[in-house]
């Protein structure tokens, strides 16, 4: 018996769940009207460019969407528009030992981002900033961990910008 209670209110739970239709298990509060997603390629602005950091922001963000989602990715006019822009990529020393020499170093990524909802405008923002780092060894090239950390800080603006458009945390 105590296991048909249980079943009961599984299904009770979980028919009132996805009938609310703005619920999601990713954690979006997407509208159930809202369809499509334009992600216009990023554009770096930065005066250090990464020759391949725009490309692989831009298909993060298509990635994080697509798996997150259930929106179509469309080229042009979706429902929910994403415009980002990277506006600075710095390196500079962290932590100075006694010799004033740099212990470590930090890369750190900025990017603005304007977000717009087509359906719902107050949803909407413009130029919110966004900014990730990553801390490495001095004695390593950039060149040597760039792409590593180029990566990490990537993941951490992707999830920041996907939670403030879609997840509105």
């Amino acid at each position: 018996m105590k296991r048909i209670a249980c079943i009961v209110i599984s299904v009770f739970c979980a028919a009132a769940l996805s009938s609310c239709g703005i619920y999601s298990f990713s954690g979006t509060s997407i509208k159930p009207d809202v369809q499509t997603i334009t992600i216009e390629p990023v554009v770096n602005n930065a005066l250090k460019i990464n020759p391949t950091l725009a490309n692989s922001f831009t298909e993060a963000l298509k990635d994080k969407f697509k798996k997150l989602t259930s929106l179509k990715d469309v080229e042009e006019d979706g429902d929910l528009q994403l415009i980002v822009t990277i506006e600075s990529y710095d390196v500079r020393a962290q932590a100075v030992t006694a010799n004033e020499v740099a212990a470590q170093n930090r890369l750190t990524i900025t990017a603005k981002a304007t977000f717009i909802n087509v359906l719902h405008p107050e949803e909407n923002f413009e130029n919110k900033q966004f900014a990730a780092y990553q801390d490495y060894n001095s004695e390593l090239s950039l060149d040597a961990v760039e792409a590593s950390l180029c990566d990490d800080i990537l993941d951490t603006l992707v999830e920041d910008i996907f939670n403030a458009s879609v997840a509105q945390w």
